[in-house]
């Protein structure tokens, strides 16, 4: 026997038999979740391991439900929901939670618009007072004057985000290159900049009343609360919105990838920079995770196989990073790598499809797999200590329920990780990455004359 095992079983054996048989607790997130007669539904979580609640609010309306030559208007809203409402006037949202102790943001992308309140548990009314006031009541304070003051903001963030920045417009024209005219991943979140000037004081309204309505919300509060206590405190301040109409469904045109489709672009950058982009499934569809792991084996730390390559052995690479864009009507696959001075864009590309084909034909290491799994989960974990802020236990809630899959679909989304296996990675590669249907992005330094 194994001398070191001596002690461990030993101390097995001084165990209670119970103890020594139970099994490891399933992982669950226990909820309350009802519907209120306006549509409004609502999800509530007890946590009381620290004396905080988080208010965590989705629109199900993303940049998906525009329409081309009216893009932008869900990424304005966001901007406009913190402007004030019939009973909090402009500057006050802020202003009230921070004085109680409380921070808050907001953000937008293609499925969903979602917007936080983390605050200390006492001052939960005060919270759900500002949010019912803004879904209720925003448009009674809404003037062209404010969308106009707003439009100019927005405008601003994008020139700062693409126009200005280097490579900006790089993931502008890699949509449009992989998604196919009047796909709504077609266009970037933020909108198009003629749009953004056209829309108008009605077109803003029009977006409110048809998308911002209790109907088309998902309201969770996590952390530490009362149930009952904080279920009247949803109808107190909730109930009286009025429901709004039915929100319509989204019908984007098929999208498939039939060749290469290659681009260049120019830019004031001093390096190269190539893309590399194919479409995949949605997101929790098969696949999706296999996709995740095979991008930290390619990317994930300085042992990975493409940064090993380009980056540490070869030198050839400034920076190269993979990932899976998950997404509610499909995704995306992307290696984007940054060539050093001296080395080009193909030999970037060479290595990289050379690396992408050797997954093809013999799966990766279980170790390389188990490394990324174990980040992921350790990633998981890390995320559910937190009830608020992006990506905390409320926002979870919420995005599960917006994926159908129910509020606490933990254990199931974790489990699509654990369960991987090297082959899948394969499979993954062989299924979704083919070298002859895949888009092709380059982006080189301006010559100056």
């Amino acid at each position: 026997m194994n001398l070191r095992l001596v002690p461990l079983l030993a101390v097995l054996a001084s165990l209670p038999l119970a103890a020594q048989s139970q099994a490891p607790r399933a992982l669950e997130v226990p909820h309350r979740q009802f519907t209120l007669a306006n549509g409004l539904t609502v999800i509530l979580h007890q946590d009381g391991s620290v004396p905080i609640a988080a208010v965590n609010v989705w629109y199900h309306v993303g940049s998906a439900n525009e329409r081309q030559g009216r893009t932008g208007l869900a990424h304005l809203f966001e901007h406009l929901m913190f402007e004030g409402s019939k009973h909090v006037m402009e500057g006050e949202f802020d202003t009230r939670l921070e004085s109680a102790g409380a921070n808050n943001n907001g953000s937008t992308n293609n499925d969903r618009t979602n917007y936080y309140i983390d605050l200390p548990s006492n001052a939960l009314e005060l919270s759900l007072f500002l949010e019912s006031d803004r879904m209720g009541y925003l448009l009674d304070t809404m003037s062209p004057e404010r969308v106009n003051g707003q439009r100019d903001v927005v405008k601003n963030e994008r020139r700062q985000s693409y126009e200005n920045r280097p490579y900006g417009m790089a993931s502008i024209e890699i949509d449009k290159m992989l998604w196919p005219a009047g796909h709504p991943y077609s266009w970037p979140t933020i909108g198009y900049m003629e749009d953004l000037t056209a829309a108008s004081h009605e077109d803003v309204v029009a977006f409110f009343k048809t998308y911002y309505a209790p109907n088309n919300a998902t309201l969770v509060i996590a952390g530490d609360i009362d149930l009952d206590r904080t279920q009247a405190l949803v109808e107190k301040w909730f109930s009286e919105i009025p429901s709004g109409p039915r929100v319509p469904a989204i019908s984007p045109p098929p999208a498939q990838l039939t060749d290469v489709k290659r681009q260049t672009l120019t830019d004031q950058v001093r390096l190269p920079r190539l893309y590399l982009g194919w479409l995949t499934p949605r997101t929790y569809a098969p696949g999706d995770a296999a996709l995740d792991v095979l991008a930290s084996v390619l990317s994930g730390g300085k042992n990975s196989r493409l940064y090993k390559r380009l980056v540490y052995d070869t030198q050839m690479a400034q920076d190269v990073s993979a990932f899976q864009q998950s997404g509610a009507l499909g995704s995306s696959f992307l290696i984007v790598a940054t060539a050093r001075p001296g080395h080009t864009v193909e030999e970037m590309q060479t290595a990289i499809d050379e690396e992408i084909e050797r997954l093809r034909r013999q799966p990766p290491d279980a170790r390389e797999v188990q490394r990324a799994v174990n980040q992921v989960e350790a990633s998981f974990y890390r995320r559910m200590e937190r009830v608020g802020g992006f990506g905390g236990k409320a926002d979870q809630l919420n995005a599960y329920h917006g994926a159908g899959g129910g509020p606490d679909y933990f254990a199931e989304d974790l489990a699509r990780y654990t369960s991987l296996s090297p082959a899948d990675v394969q499979a993954a590669v062989v299924r979704w990455l083919p070298r002859d249907r895949r888009v092709e992005l380059v982006v080189l330094p301006e010559v100056k004359r």
